[in-house]
């Protein structure tokens, strides 16, 4: 009896007892973590051109780039010509029109500074007779004659004196392309060079008459001949 009662206490003991852990006492909740969506675009920044702008402040909220994407083009600008040029060009021309109408400079607009061409002359002759004379007052006009065959010039005369008459010069010609360049070796005294010429094939028929008026020293006066 004695021992059985000393073992019922002894379980009721155990039995009863239980033990608990309380929740801690900081129960906010956990932040959560925020994923930038993923169709946002992040904000980018464009760099200015320095080299136009060097004050320039970088903006914001614009696309990051480096200067300006321009299309190519072979058109030409005027970007890198200098303002001054343009004051320095009317400040000659104005200087110019003012010495002209003093008269202390001679005006020289109606004088031709490029080469005439007088065009292509087809034949079946082996020489050809060009004759040239001053056209209009005898003022000193000089001419050189030149023909070229084969990028190969020969002088015809060096220095001829354009007077009142005619004065002949044979060229003969190569089969296939031959060339005639009547040279102006000065102004005439009066104003431009200027000349008359004709050209006569081996058979005595004139094929082409004209003139060329008021050209610049060094200015050609061009032919092209076809020996057929």
């Amino acid at each position: 009896m004695i021992c059985f009662t000393v073992g019922s206490y002894a379980q009721n003991d155990f039995g009863t007892t239980k033990l608990k852990i309380k929740a801690p006492l900081n129960t906010a909740p956990v932040p959560k973590k925020v994923t930038p969506s993923a169709t946002a675009e992040a904000p980018v920044i464009k760099a200015p051109d320095i080299l136009k702008n060097p004050d320039a402040v970088m903006p914001l909220g614009s696309k990051y780039q480096i200067g300006e994407t321009k299309s190519f083009s072979m058109e030409q600008t005027n970007d890198f010509i200098n303002p001054g040029d343009r004051v320095r060009d009317k400040l000659n021309e104005s200087i110019s029109k003012s010495l002209i109408a003093n008269g202390l400079k001679e005006d020289d607009s109606y004088i031709r500074k490029t080469d005439v061409d007088f065009g292509v002359i087809r034949t079946k002759s082996n020489y050809l007779i060009v004759r040239i004379r001053d056209y209009g007052a005898i003022d000193g006009d000089l001419v050189k004659a030149s023909v070229i065959y084969d990028y190969k010039p020969t002088v015809l005369t060096n220095s001829l004196l354009l007077g009142p008459g005619f004065d002949d010069i044979r060229v003969n010609l190569n089969d296939g392309l031959n060339y005639l360049e009547l040279e102006a070796l000065n102004r005439g005294n009066l104003g431009g060079n200027t000349g008359n010429f004709e050209i006569y094939d081996q058979e005595g028929k004139m094929l082409i008459s004209n003139y060329w008026d008021n050209i610049d020293k060094g200015v050609k006066s061009k032919f092209t001949f076809i020996k057929e």
